[in-house]
């Protein structure tokens, strides 16, 4: 099984997949061509997995890492006894003179560049790609300037100037590197279908590399103005935000990986590669904060053409897609992978994608309203725009007496979860307001007088005396952090003694023993979300608790939350879903969109209430 830490892991992206890379400098994760293809390289699941590994062959080497300023360029620095070595890895963008345009001319490279600072170090070199999850074990050929790599659907080209040697399905090799020498490798992929790849110069390669780091350092320039409390930070988790995004369509992954668990040894492994309406909206207003979205109407675009019509066929909205927008995502085990520390099964595909969850529309007209004056009423799909979110906003109005499976996508009996019901009332106090704009002046007074029907039923039936808090679903008395959205939506004022009351039910019984908060909470056995075992504490629900505490003026708490939850980063700013309460090692799928999209805003909402 695989056991190294998921704190250990540094994230690639090139806007289109992306890369795991551990402290040892193993690239141990990487699905090609995009976000939710099979892995080449999957030792994360199981040490047999493959990997790509680049590393002093000193045991004995201290490490430190960073992203190169304002880049998603990963540098690691490894001091040997007898030298320092620098690492820098990148997944190439390719150049492009617009910076909006971020990774449009991506090479499919992902790029390894080696300098010696001082002394001597001698690095070891060991490439062991394994194709299609670990189901294919590839042919490797020599070639000149590098190894070809060909098995199933794949062919993987690795450029590098040292002698491999040839064992089989690996190539290792050993080179000494002295003060002041470079050394480089390039990594290509490219399917059956196309030429194979020719291993590229050294000097091309640090082009690539130099030209990576420019086109993140322009794109951050132009994009990130956020001056507030934690300003690196913000920039920091937009610049993770838009490595999660798939440049082509402008879908948002929830994760880059599958199956890292939320609770070790347990079921809840699920695989996060896909674009979620809700994560995506998230992030969209997230990116309103952290880098000016000015692909707004991309992603309406990419969202408009993958429901393909089906809200005025009578249809639910899908609540998730594939990158490209593909809509059937069937869920399947990878029987033969052990799974991150022994945590199975490993899965691909997510069976969510059937499920009923009425708060996507909510989300997503919420994203449209923050981000309405990037919409341009010119932009060649406007009118489409437009018309799906009127759609949207009548589906809500349609289906808000429905019960549904929430937002944490339950795999038990449908429920009336308050939430559900509080972006239905959302998404139609939104559209109201986004009337004009979508020539919708008509539709007015029904989306009000439905809005008001869903604000008496929450107040009626979703507040529990025995909880003193707003409760999950109608008729229970069970809490939920994601009624912490209340005042964060604008449904209920900051001041309302029940809005305060289940802040205080959230801290007080959602808590764990580090500050950190719980989604609700699971008990030994089986749960009413239709799983057994139990999860870690969720960190987006520990920045919605700092978001509304600071929403409440309550700034001194929300700060010191706020700092709780980016205790838990890693040594690269990275955060993942979830954290166990037990040991405060990170849980679930790495790094986490919701996670940093959290971040973002609460960050900006201590920012505003200490004006």
């Amino acid at each position: 099984m695989s056991a190294t830490p998921i704190a250990d892991y540094a994230l690639l992206s090139d806007r289109h997949t992306a890369a795991l890379v551990s402290r040892a400098g193993s690239v141990d994760w990487m699905c090609v061509p995009r976000f939710d293809s099979p892995a080449v390289f999957a030792r994360l699941l199981d040490a047999r997995g493959g990997h790509f590994a680049v590393h002093p062959t000193d045991p004995r080497s201290e490490v430190t890492r960073r992203y190169l300023d304002g880049t998603m360029v990963l540098q690691t620095t490894f001091t040997t006894a007898a030298g320092t070595l620098v690492l820098r890895d990148a997944l190439a963008t390719g150049a492009s003179d617009d910076p909006h345009q971020l990774g449009a001319a991506a090479p499919r490279l992902l790029v390894r560049s080696l300098h010696c600072l001082t002394g001597e170090v001698e690095v070891g070199i060991d490439f062991a790609p394994r194709p299609e999850y670990a189901v294919v074990t590839p042919r490797l050929s020599a070639v000149a300037g590098g190894v070809i790599a060909r098995g199933g659907a794949d062919i993987v080209a690795l450029t590098c100037p040292v002698p491999l040697e040839i064992t089989g399905d690996r190539a290792t090799g050993r080179a000494i590197l002295r003060e002041g020498r470079q050394l480089c490798l390039g990594l290509m992929h490219r399917s059956t279908s196309e030429a194979f790849p020719a291993p590229l110069a050294e000097a091309d390669l640090e082009e690539a590399l130099a030209v990576t780091a420019e086109a993140w350092r322009c794109w951050s320039k132009l994009h990130q103005s956020y001056q507030g409390p934690w300003r690196d930070l913000v920039h920091h988790s937009g610049r993770v935000l838009q490595a999660l995004t798939y440049q082509p369509t402008w879908a948002v992954v929830a994760a880059p990986t599958t199956s890292l668990p939320e609770e070790i040894g347990g079921e809840r492994n699920w695989d996060y590669r896909y674009a979620w309406v809700r994560d995506a909206s998230f992030t969209m207003e997230a990116l309103w904060v952290a880098a000016c979205p000015d692909e707004a109407h991309q992603f309406f675009d990419y969202l408009a053409a993958s429901s393909a019509g089906a809200l005025r066929g009578g249809e639910h909205l899908q609540i998730m897609f594939g990158v490209g927008g593909e809509h059937d995502l069937t869920e399947r085990t990878l029987a033969h992978l052990t799974g991150w520390r022994d945590s199975r099964p490993v899965r691909v595909g997510n069976g969510a994608w059937r499920q009923r969850q009425l708060d996507v529309y909510g989300e997503l007209l919420s994203a449209a309203y923050r981000l309405v004056d990037q919409l341009d009423p010119e932009h060649p799909g406007a009118v489409a725009g437009r018309e799906f979110l009127i759609d949207c906003a009548d589906a809500a109005a349609r289906r808000w007496t429905e019960p549904d499976h929430g937002i944490w996508e339950v795999r038990g009996e449908p429920r009336h979860f308050l939430y559900s019901k509080l972006m239905c009332w959302v998404a139609l106090d939104r559209a109201v307001r986004m009337a004009d704009m979508l020539g919708a002046a008509d539709k007015v007074g029904e989306w009000q007088a439905t809005a008001e029907q869903i604000r008496t039923e929450i107040l009626r039936r979703g507040w529990s005396d025995l909880a003193n808090a707003f409760s999950q679903s109608f008729g229970d008395d069970t809490l939920d952090a994601s009624n912490l959205v209340i005042p964060l939506a604008g449904f209920l004022p900051p001041d309302d003694r029940r809005v305060l009351a289940t802040i205080d039910a959230v801290i007080e019984h959602l808590s764990d023993s580090r500050g950190l908060i719980y989604r609700y909470r699971t008990v030994t056995g089986a749960n009413p979300d239709g799983l057994t075992g139990q999860e870690g504490a969720f960190v987006l629900c520990t920045f919605w608790l700092a978001q509304a505490l600071a929403v409440c003026g309550r700034i001194d708490r929300a700060q010191d939350v706020f700092e709780t939850a980016i205790g838990y980063m890693n040594d690269v700013g990275l955060l993942a879903e979830e954290v166990d309460a037990a040991t405060g090692q990170m849980l679930g799928n790495f790094p986490q969109a919701f996670s940093h999209i959290g971040l973002v805003n609460a960050a900006w909402a201590i920012a505003q209430a200490t004006g």
